[in-house]
């Protein structure tokens, strides 16, 4: 949705109408507290206009305070999206990281591992740069990109399983904005995990550059 998520009612008329137009599943946007607030509401007004579409919650920086303070906001959602670059940096970052793994397990809800090109682990693109450069052949930089994003992805996926996640509740994505990278990617990808991957094409930005 691009409503404020605030606003519980325009959203969830956005979402019905997502819904209605053929959408399976909607993502709303989980940044605030009053957002977090928001969320048990429009899964409300959705159930009184007979919609049963699942909401899909995309956490930020702080989604580790918002599942944990505000549980009915982690009871509503169907799934949670975590950006395992985006949850805080160096021991915070596992921290937050397992906050939010916790919530899922206590609620039963799959999450989607989104790791993608702007938000990528620094320390863990740097230590396979310094990998690579110790290469008798050293890969190009997009390779090492690719190798970061995937790596990226299954470590937070494996960890969110040795937090107690069912492995069949883990979705990954690694979203890239060009067609052969996202194929070269998710062929990388499949050879090294059995996790259900998200197709993550996509492009920030608003207009033709979105």
């Amino acid at each position: 949705t691009n409503t404020d998520t605030v606003d519980a009612v325009a959203t969830a008329i956005q979402v019905k109408e997502l819904a209605v137009a053929g959408a399976e599943m909607v993502r709303i946007t989980v940044n605030t507290p009053e957002a977090a607030k928001a969320v048990p509401y429009i899964r409300e007004q959705l159930d009184r206009m007979g919609q049963n579409v699942p909401l899909i919650g995309d956490f930020h920086y702080n989604g580790h305070r918002l599942l944990t303070e505000h549980p009915d906001c982690a009871q509503a959602l169907s799934k949670y999206r975590i950006n395992p670059g985006n949850v805080g940096k160096g021991d915070k970052r596992d921290r937050q990281f397992a906050q939010m793994i916790e919530a899922a397990v206590r609620y039963g809800k799959p999450v989607r591992i989104g790791v993608n090109w702007g938000s990528l682990d620094q320390d863990l693109l740097a230590a396979l740069m310094d990998v690579n450069h110790a290469r008798a052949q050293p890969w190009d930089a997009q390779q090492v990109m690719y190798q970061a994003l995937v790596t990226s992805g299954i470590r937070s996926a494996d960890m969110a399983c040795e937090l107690g996640m069912d492995p069949n509740q883990v979705i990954i994505s690694c979203k890239v904005s060009g067609v052969q990278d996202l194929i070269s990617v998710y062929r990388g990808l499949a050879a090294r995990c059995d996790y259900a991957l998200h197709l993550g094409l996509t492009e920030a930005g608003m207009g033709k550059i979105g």
